[in-house]
């Protein structure tokens, strides 16, 4: 398991990978809203783990005003996960992300019920979902797929495929070669 300082150097390093306009490590540590809001949601996260669920609330509502970025703690979001230009974003209570995800700014992760279930999104190793887009439901974007931005994903995407549209619509073939670089993403 890796410590706090070990992640916030792997966040880093993900943000130089993901970010062509990434030029300098201060720059990245003191201005991407996208990580500070990752950073602030995982200490929420883990006080929502030991049932101390207000600190937790507190924590993501005061990271929220700071970032522009809603990442409710009781979410869970893997290793190397990447916002990139965070504002508007919002992940919502039973929302899943995987390792090496990326969302563009204004995406929403956003539940189907009211009911205390699974309501939210899962985001597989890999997969992104570009600037605006709104994925909502107890659905699955597959390992490596992409969501184009603007689209309204309200159904299961298979891994490796690009989704556009409203509602998402399949467009092209799905990838096959597993070889294809997890979480590229869209260009800015």
């Amino acid at each position: 398991m890796l410590s706090f300082l070990d992640r916030i150097r792997e966040d880093v390093r993900t943000a130089f990978t993901k970010d062509p306009a990434a030029k300098d490590t201060i720059e990245v540590l003191l201005a991407y809203p996208g990580l500070h809001a990752i950073w602030a949601y995982r200490i929420a996260n883990a006080l929502w783990k030991r049932d101390h669920r207000l600190a937790g609330r507190l924590l993501s509502h005061i990271a929220r005003f700071l970032t522009g970025v809603e990442i409710h703690p009781g979410a869970e979001i893997g290793d190397r996960f990447f916002i990139d230009h965070g504002a508007g974003i919002v992940i919502g209570e039973t929302a899943e992300i995987g390792d090496d995800a990326m969302l563009y700014q204004g995406v929403t992760l956003g539940g189907d019920s009211l009911e205390d279930k699974k309501r939210h999104p899962t985001l597989e190793d890999g997969a992104t979902v570009g600037s605006n887009a709104t994925v909502l439901g107890p659905i699955t974007i597959g390992e490596g797929a992409s969501v184009g931005a603007g689209s309204v994903v309200l159904e299961s995407v298979p891994p490796n495929c690009t989704v556009v549209g409203n509602p998402a619509k399949l467009v092209g073939e799905c990838q096959e070669d597993e070889s294809i670089e997890l979480g590229s993403g869209f260009p800015d």
